[in-house]
């Protein structure tokens, strides 16, 4: 047998890419999108440790090292708006990150395809409203002058400040969430279960099993690991209050400040109030994704030990 010479890696990776020339070139516009907006941005990160001034640009302004993050620790409205991120977070996840998943069983079960097609469309259709609209409904609904209190009026009672209530501020942040977000989330768990062998639920219907039988052995196995996936991914996003800057920037007021307002939003009102330090800011959004990328491993690792596959 004649010796097969080795190819060098460098020729081989070039080879390759000519041959599947067409897929990179495909590639090439979301590749250049995260160069140009996610990785070239990050050397701004250093502002985070640094006196910014318009005088001496990024590299020139004089280096404070953690004084900025020391700023946050004692800013008492900081300290209340990460408390707040953190409870409206997990709120969302203990609320509302059930939904989807019952959402996607019960449509599962549906036998008439049109009504199934039907409420899938209607369930879905308020991911696409903007928070811009649905904070306009909700003070349509409850808002002084809204339907509730109109109708309060019209039988005699007094009026209520529904919106301006702080017990009720974050219930309507769940709320709000569920009812905008769920259906669109539960297409995810729908493509799942229809991935799952139709063989699986035939042998259970031999073997005797009901409906809520096949659900819980046959459905859930089925979907479960895009389950771990996705509440992996939401507790990744815990200080971003579930990407929820819009929702609370439209429906809060300052009455309602201490228990909605939260990180996104206590930046966004001190650069507005206040001379802009664009190291705090910075340091602000670092020390969030710091706290993310720890409790994105730390659930990760968690999700291990306890026999699942995780992320990492």
């Amino acid at each position: 047998m004649g010796l097969r010479l080795k190819q060098h890696p460098h020729k081989k990776f070039v080879r390759d890419i000519l041959r599947n020339k067409y897929i990179y070139l495909l590639l090439l516009p979301g590749i250049l999108f995260y160069l140009l907006f996610a990785y070239g941005p990050m050397y701004g990160i250093i502002l985070a440790f640094k006196d910014y001034t318009f005088k001496g640009g990024i590299l020139g302004s004089p280096w404070v090292g953690l004084e900025k993050f020391r700023m946050l620790f004692v800013e008492p409205e900081f300290i209340q708006a990460f408390k707040n991120t953190i409870i409206i977070s997990f709120g969302k996840i203990i609320f509302g990150f059930p939904i989807p998943i019952l959402l996607a069983i019960l449509l599962n079960e549906l036998r008439f395809k049109k009504f199934k097609k039907t409420l899938q469309t209607v369930f879905t259709f308020p991911h696409f409203l903007s928070w811009i609209i649905i904070s306009s409904i909700v003070l349509n609904i409850f808002g002084n002058l809204g339907a509730v209190n109109n109708l309060l009026s019209v039988l005699g009672l007094e009026r209520q400040h529904f919106l301006a209530d702080k017990q009720l501020f974050r219930p309507l942040l769940y709320i709000t969430d569920i009812w905008k977000e769920a259906g669109w989330s539960s297409i995810i768990y729908l493509a799942a279960i229809s991935g799952i062998n139709p063989e699986l639920y035939e042998a259970a219907t031999i073997d005797g099993a009901n409906r809520f039988q096949k659900i819980r052995y046959v459905t859930w196995p089925g979907m479960r690991s895009v389950a771990e996936l996705l509440l992996l991914l939401s507790i990744g996003q815990v200080m971003n209050a579930g990407y929820g800057f819009d929702q609370v920037f439209n429906l809060y007021n300052p009455t309602v400040y201490e228990v909605g307002d939260i990180i996104d939003t206590f930046v966004y009102r001190i650069t507005f109030q206040r001379p802009p330090d664009f190291g705090f800011s910075t340091a602000v959004g670092l020390f969030k994704s710091v706290i993310n990328f720890g409790l994105l491993v730390t659930a990760d690792r968690v999700a291990k030990a306890l026999g699942q596959r995780g992320i990492f």
